[in-house]
């Protein structure tokens, strides 16, 4: 991988055919105050799944809006810096016709007045993947790609905010949503937005993976207003995982002691009209149903006298 510094008249690409890793190293070449969605992103595709990605944040009012684009078994497409709106639709449309991220690239530089002033990452669904940083991009901009990965960002602290991202999305350990979260973190910690921090997003398609399996927006989280978005994105991604993750556990077998505490927890919030005996009968369980609806944890119910032990722990932990 060959690293280049601002005074070079043109922002280089250059390949290493060893590691198959693209880097594109841009500065500012007028001063002036920065405009448009300065940001770093993540692109990625998780090569176990074929789940698609973008994570991305910045010192920006709602970045999520407006810089992630994705669709199952096609690609997924960050576009910031002087964002043009509709290099997302556009690089999504070309791939599903056969085209190349290079091409998307091509086809933007061709039709584009502004094409330096942009900045974009993009993975097709084969893990294929372009980073795009224009000359006139604030510094510090630049950006990686690699197989299954195009990082990039501008006006940030430098170029191991960019670097941090890529080690953290190949760190094992977590599941790929996780990972993307946590090298956003990665990337903030090591010096992220150079303006600070305002929001964060991110965005996961998988073939049948939304909600009732009808369409593959799996997890969309956005973060618009907040002092510490990349901690506020894990919390909800967290929530997700609990509210919309099936039971992937051997279940809970409730003892009576169990059985006695929670018809005393449904009793007292009107669901149970009786005293607790530690007994499970039907009108337990249709109390306990009652409550799973009114939690948002239908897609953890199983039928008694057992329990998925993420809903136990959720339930026991909310009411001490």
């Amino acid at each position: 991988m060959t690293q280049t510094s601002c005074s070079s008249p043109e922002p280089p690409v250059t390949r290493d055919d060893d590691c198959g890793v693209t880097r594109n190293d841009a500065c500012v070449v007028t001063p002036g105050p920065a405009r448009g969605i300065a940001t770093f992103s993540l692109v990625a595709r998780d090569p176990d799944t074929g789940d698609l990605g973008v994570a991305v944040a910045s010192k920006f009012l709602a970045v999520g809006a407006y810089v992630p684009y994705a669709k199952a078994g096609i690609g997924a497409v960050a576009s910031q810096a002087y964002g043009n709106a509709t290099y997302g639709p556009r690089a999504l449309e070309r791939m599903a016709a056969g085209g190349t991220p290079a091409d998307c690239a091509v086809d933007f530089a061709a039709s584009d007045t502004s094409f330096e002033s942009r900045q974009f990452g993009i993975v097709a669904a084969d893990g294929t993947s372009y980073t795009h940083t224009g000359k006139a991009c604030h510094a510090w901009a630049g950006g990686i790609a690699g197989p299954d990965f195009a990082a990039q960002g501008n006006i940030l602290t430098g170029s191991d905010v960019v670097d941090a991202m890529v080690t953290t999305l190949h760190t094992e350990g977590q599941p790929f949503p996780e990972r993307l979260v946590a090298a956003l973190s990665a990337a903030d910690a090591t010096g992220g937005d150079s303006r600070g921090r305002q929001s964060a997003a991110l965005l996961v398609v998988g073939e049948g993976k939304g909600y009732l399996g009808l369409t593959d927006r799996w997890i969309d989280l956005r973060i618009d207003d907040h002092p510490q978005p990349m901690d506020e994105l894990a919390r909800l991604l967290s929530l997700h995982r609990l509210f919309f993750n099936r039971p992937s556990t051997t279940p809970r077998e409730l003892s009576a002691a169990d059985i006695r505490w929670l018809q005393g927890a449904l009793q007292s919030e009107g669901y149970l009209d009786r005293d607790p005996s530690g007994e499970w009968d039907a009108a337990t369980e249709q109390a306990l149903e009652s409550l799973f609806g009114v939690e948002n944890l239908e897609e953890r119910w199983l039928s008694g006298p057992r329990m998925d032990p993420v809903a136990w722990d959720h339930l026991r932990s909310a009411r001490g």
